[in-house]
């Protein structure tokens, strides 16, 4: 992971304020081993492991010592659980996190372009693969729903309460209440709230992620045009809140369900359509973890990590 001195941080964050100026968006920090990768979710364990999972022949695993050089290794599931087969063969878009003494992994099965999708819900006492517990499905949306339950993001407030937003294209980003004591949806309030939305042009809005700082909710998310490669439009944009179920409205105060979000990460030089972005807190600061195409290597999708500074009252990758 590359470090930036102290001394060139005010630059970037003035260069971050002029639109269009490409050096406003960061390289990624230096990874090196295993880096191909979709949708990244990481943990530290408290031994000092990195474990990240993505998109990538299923449910893939890397590992780091150090948060440079990554191996990987086997597929979260040794065996597929059964009723993936009602939704697709394949699971996406992992979130890792560690609650109540054991790890937790959310994640979607469907496929390209459909919503006929389902969360899932695994568990584990290490976060290693092949000990993950299947406990079934969390939330499941049809051809005929209006939303896409695919792209989960557990968020776990001050107050114990649970919170998973979800979604991609359709009506936008939304959040149900989760029972902390099974990890599925609450049974006394079933209320699917929405959080963000592009109800203009392109539908184009997913992979929410919610970590709370200062005072306020901040939900990131990825915008425009995955998986295309070197023709891939990603990009992540931020939007905040004093409640987390909304409203959250960007830098200049546009609702986050009327097209809003503050940029990010764009594309910039060969480092193309950045996206399926996750939040972790480390020892250094708060980490930005997303994939990008490189331009160099013919679009494949590659590991990024930036480091984020929040001084501004807003996510600032550095």
């Amino acid at each position: 992971m590359r470090r930036t001195s102290l001394l060139a941080v005010p630059v970037a964050f003035l260069l971050a304020l002029i639109p269009g100026t490409a050096s406003a968006y960061p390289n990624p920090g230096t990874v090196t081993g295993a880096t191909t990768i979709h949708d990244p979710t990481m943990i530290r364990t408290s031994a000092g492991r990195y474990l990240l999972y993505g998109t990538g022949g299923g449910l893939g695993y890397r590992t780091s010592t150090d948060r440079t050089a990554f191996t990987a290794g086997s597929d979260a599931f040794t065996t597929k659980p059964g009723w993936w087969s009602s939704y697709a063969t394949e699971a996406w878009a992992p979130d890792i996190s560690y609650q109540g003494g054991k790890y937790l992994m959310y994640y979607a099965v469907s496929t390209f372009g459909s919503n006929k999708s389902a969360i899932g819900l695994a568990t584990s006492s290490t976060g290693l693969p092949g000990s993950w517990a299947d406990q079934g499905t969390v939330y499941t949306s049809t051809t005929s729903s209006d939303y896409n339950a695919i792209d989960p993001n557990l968020f776990v407030d001050g107050d114990g309460k649970w919170w998973l937003s979800f979604g991609s294209w359709w009506t936008g980003l939304k959040m149900i209440q989760i029972n902390p004591s099974t990890g599925k949806q609450l049974s006394t309030n079933t209320t699917r709230y929405s959080i963000a939305s592009r109800p203009t042009g392109t539908k184009a809005v997913e992979a929410p992620y919610i970590v709370k700082r200062n005072g306020y909710y901040y939900l990131f998310a990825s915008y425009d045009t995955c998986c295309a490669g070197t023709s891939s439009t990603y990009k992540v944009k931020v939007g905040r809140a004093t409640s987390v179920t909304g409203p959250y409205v960007d830098k200049n105060g546009v609702s986050m369900t009327n097209n809003g979000g503050t940029p990010v990460l764009e594309s910039h030089g060969r480092y193309i359509g950045p996206g399926g972005q996750s939040i972790m807190s480390d020892t250094d600061g708060d980490l930005i973890v997303y994939h990008y195409y490189d331009g160099n290597d013919n679009g494949t999708p590659k590991l990024g990590i930036n480091l984020l500074n929040w001084s501004s009252g807003w996510p600032v990758a550095y």
